[in-house]
């Protein structure tokens, strides 16, 4: 007779959806193929032609050239020295800087006695030092009194453009990205060779961003979170030049300005009537959204809506949307539908 199969416990059943999890998430195998230098590859001379010139700058400037080498993976020249704080900037389209931050920072370096983490430096188009990655390890730097920081220098400035996508470790807010790609577009706009924003989609990382972070630079406290969701459905890169296509996102932002004053009319409203939730923004925008229901066709496909019509819509329900349409049933979907869409 044939022994009767034991039926798994709830128990039994979790503990072997975690060991298939884990299973799954150790599946990090090696790249089936080699990629970069060798060792003997990349040494790299400070009399080397390729760094000769920032070797100079760095001892102009009364730094210090310490070494140089292609790095592994591209096999560009760096050169790692130390430079006097005085000699550093950051690139204009940074995040901004936080005091607490900053300070918590030059406590911890402080109480470890080294500062072993060099700033990526390139050579701005002033033909200064520009540091697109570390703007609080500088600022801290300068609260401990240093002379000296250490810095691994690029030639390629091209590169001060692609260090943020980069900074995945500790993702920043959708205010601080949205500011950081809005100052970098302005930057590029005013660069000789500026091309479309659809040149530099990979740096800009996502198009609305550009237009979120026109609206951050107007008002740092516009709730981004609400209408992030509308703007991925009707937002795309443009083929358009820099400087034509920020001008219309500029546009763009002023008419949402304008849609949130009356989003907040609406929110005073429903909160006399008695409705409190953080959410209610969120709820009052998702209502209005005029492609709130529509899916995307596909990744890159045309928007769901051209963004001007998409704006016009969304004005007309604003203005006719009616108070009394709102029960207190909806409060469970603004506490939670709307916090997911955020």
């Amino acid at each position: 007779m044939a022994a009767r199969k034991k039926t798994p416990t709830p128990r039994r059943r979790a503990a072997r959806a975690k060991r298939s999890s884990t299973r799954r998430r150790g599946t990090l195998a090696p790249g089936k193929q080699a990629r970069g230098l060798t060792a003997a590859d990349t040494p790299l001379s400070l009399e080397s032609p390729e760094i000769a010139a920032l070797s100079t700058q760095v001892r102009a400037l009364s730094g210090a050239p310490l070494g140089a080498y292609r790095e592994p993976l591209s096999g560009r020249p760096l050169l790692l020295a130390t430079v006097p704080l005085t000699a550093l900037q950051p690139t204009p389209f940074q995040r901004d800087l936080s005091p607490t931050h900053t300070q918590r920072l030059a406590r911890r370096i402080g109480e470890s006695g080294a500062f072993l983490d060099p700033l990526i430096v390139v050579r701005g188009e002033d033909g200064r030092l520009w540091t697109p990655n570390g703007r609080h390890r500088l600022a801290a730097a300068k609260l401990l009194g240093l002379r000296q920081i250490t810095v691994l220098i690029s030639p390629d400035p091209a590169l001060a453009y692609r260090i943020l996508a980069l900074n995945t470790e500790k993702a920043h807010n959708l205010r601080d990205r949205s500011l950081e790609v809005i100052r970098m577009a302005r930057s590029l706009a005013t660069a000789r060779d500026r091309g479309s924003e659809q040149r530099w989609a990979e740096q800009f990382e996502a198009p609305e961003l550009l237009t979120l972070g026109v609206l951050y630079e107007t008002s740092g406290r516009f709730a981004g979170g609400a209408y992030s969701p509308f703007l991925r459905k009707v937002e795309r890169f443009s083929d358009r030049p820099l400087a034509r296509s920020l001008q219309e996102r500029e546009d763009y932002a002023a008419r949402l300005l304008d849609i949130d004053a009356q989003v907040k009319r609406i929110v005073a409203g429903l909160q006399g009537r008695g409705f409190r939730s953080p959410y209610l923004r969120n709820y009052v925008v998702a209502r209005i959204n005029p492609v709130r229901w529509l899916k995307p066709r596909s990744a890159g496909a045309a928007p769901l809506m051209p963004m001007g019509q998409a704006l016009t819509r969304m004005t007309a329900a604003a203005r006719g949307f009616k108070l009394e349409s709102v029960s207190h049933r909806d409060l469970a979907w603004i506490a939670v539908g709307a916090a997911a869409e955020e």
